[in-house]
């Protein structure tokens, strides 16, 4: 019997949870909330996989596999012309998410007192 999931923490959910190409399409991508944060907190933010782990509080070898399916997904919506919905998964929101300064999984954080965290929460 396979171990349950264990939840992801995401900062937020996204702005826009769909996109579609100009053109006529026919089939669609859905990406998961999780997939989304792996690849914002990775291609957008700079985050190694291991800080990225750490603030979505989930092993680093779970971020390579869901960047993975993220990065796959996102590549087959790009080149087949399909559109992408962003919804599910086994998610929960950052509790810091009203007053996060985005950088939780950084070693800095503590050190920014934007959210509020102690170093030892942050660690």
């Amino acid at each position: 019997m396979a171990r349950p999931s264990k939840s992801r923490v995401i900062c937020r959910y996204p702005k826009n949870i769909g996109f579609e190409p100009y053109t006529d399409y026919a089939d669609t991508v859905a990406l998961a909330f999780d997939e989304y944060e792996a690849f914002r907190l990775i291609d957008t933010m700079g985050y190694t996989q291991e800080e990225c782990a750490r603030q979505m509080n989930i092993a680093r070898s779970s971020v390579a596999a869901i960047y993975q399916s993220a990065r796959n997904k996102i590549a087959d919506a790009v080149v087949h012309g399909k559109a992408m919905n962003i919804h599910g998964g086994n998610v929960s929101l950052c509790q810091y998410k009203s007053v996060c300064c985005g950088s939780c999984g950084k070693n800095d954080c503590a050190e920014c007192g934007k959210c509020g965290k102690s170093e030892a929460e942050v660690k």
